[in-house]
């Protein structure tokens, strides 16, 4: 199916992926070596820059090396403010991912994983809440998200649903990800692969299928809210500075598997040589400098920030931007009619040589009502 097709126009309600993203350049990256930011972060360093899952700190309660967390923070982990740079760090880097700019951040907490599927209903069983996708999609709202004179979709492709990944065979163009999302009747947070499918076992898999609006009222709820972009990103480092993903500079297809991601030929096979077609428990993999798990691959994750094409511009004459909360408006050329938000992290459906969505500086955008099988989130709080 080619853009101009209802599929497509479902699609502009939901999430527009690493797929429409040019692919990225395949480079031999150097050998490891980083800069740490802090004493503190030089305390807690690890050999390879990444630590195994069965080393993982406690994230309940009392002193760590990561920080330290009380009740109130339950499951999160202390994050001290800092300096860093922001932006691409090498040649993968898309052009809204540079120039790379000096940044400062206060202290906050973070969620150490990904929001999931037991917390998510928690906070439905608690509140009623619910989702995005379990909605019909008004033609009224959607209106505003296409293109001007675009025909009204029959009401069948109107009603709940959302966009679930689709493996499929042969060649496929990779420049049309319609060819491998389907718009299924009845997929939400609670029927993942949409309707008959299920959350048993799952538990602890991260909550997928919510928009951002799902996200941000899961954060209030729970006290909390969504990180910056900014946030995200110094958190995603680690404590390090210039890596291109949280454990290094070592390419993410050598030795072990350290996230959550494809291996192999996107869309068409899929190794699974870290364990998973599909997205796995947080805590799978290893933990960054700080503590926290799955901030490459597994789910993409939403940030509080309106995405702007040329945001990182306004940063380029300015020697320190403290705590930038993002863009005033958003604009994204691809689709000029449509708000975006920032995601981040990448997923378990990104690969190396397509769009290396697990790099710790790499970002996409989507609309604010967007669901989709590999996008969730996790939260921040203040102290």
């Amino acid at each position: 199916m080619k853009k101009n097709t209802i599929l497509y126009l479902l699609l502009g309600l939901a999430v527009q992926v690493a797929a429409q993203e040019s692919p990225a350049v395949n480079i031999d990256l150097p050998a490891d070596s980083t800069t740490c930011l802090s004493k503190s972060c030089c305390t807690a360093a690890i050999p390879n820059r990444f630590k195994s899952a069965e080393k993982a700190p406690s994230t309940t309660s009392g002193k760590q090396s990561f920080g330290s967390t009380d009740r109130k923070h339950e499951g999160m982990v202390w994050i001290s403010g800092g300096t860093f740079s922001m932006g691409a760090d090498n040649e993968q880097g898309r052009a809204d991912e540079y120039p790379k700019h000096s940044v400062r951040v206060n202290g906050f907490y973070m969620d150490a994983t990904e929001v999931t599927n037991d917390q998510f209903a928690a906070f439905v069983s608690a509140t009623g809440y619910v989702t995005t996708a379990e909605k019909d999609v008004k033609w009224e709202d959607l209106q505003k998200q296409v293109a001007p004179g675009t025909p009204k979709p029959p009401d069948s492709l109107l009603q709940a649903a959302s966009l679930v990944f689709v493996q499929r065979a042969g060649t496929v163009n990779l420049q049309d990800y319609s060819q491998w999302w389907e718009w299924r009747r009845g997929a939400n947070w609670k029927h993942p692969q949409g309707e008959g499918s299920s959350l048993v076992g799952k538990g602890s898999y991260p909550v997928v299928h919510v928009s951002w609006d799902d996200a941000v009222a899961y954060c209030k709820w729970a006290g909390k809210r969504l990180p910056t972009e900014a946030e995200w990103e110094y958190a995603a480092r680690g404590g390090f500075l210039n890596n291109v993903y949280p454990w290094g500079n070592e390419n993410v297809d050598v030795g072990k598997p350290r996230c959550n991601y494809w291996q192999g030929s996107f869309p068409i096979q899929n190794e699974a040589k870290d364990g998973y077609a599909g997205s796995a428990p947080v805590r799978s993999f290893g933990f960054n400098g700080y503590g926290l798990y799955d901030m490459s691959g597994n789910v993409w994750e939403w940030t509080a920030d309106l995405y702007h094409h040329d945001y990182y511009k306004e940063f380029a004459s300015t020697s320190l931007a403290s705590n930038p909360t993002g863009p005033a408006t958003s604009f994204d050329p691809d689709e000029p009619w449509i708000a975006k938000r920032v995601i981040r992290g990448g997923s378990f459906l990104c690969n190396e040589s397509y769009c290396s969505g697990y790099r710790v500086a790499a970002r996409m955008k989507t609309s604010a009502d967007s669901g989709m099988e590999h996008l969730g989130f996790r939260c921040v709080a203040d102290q």
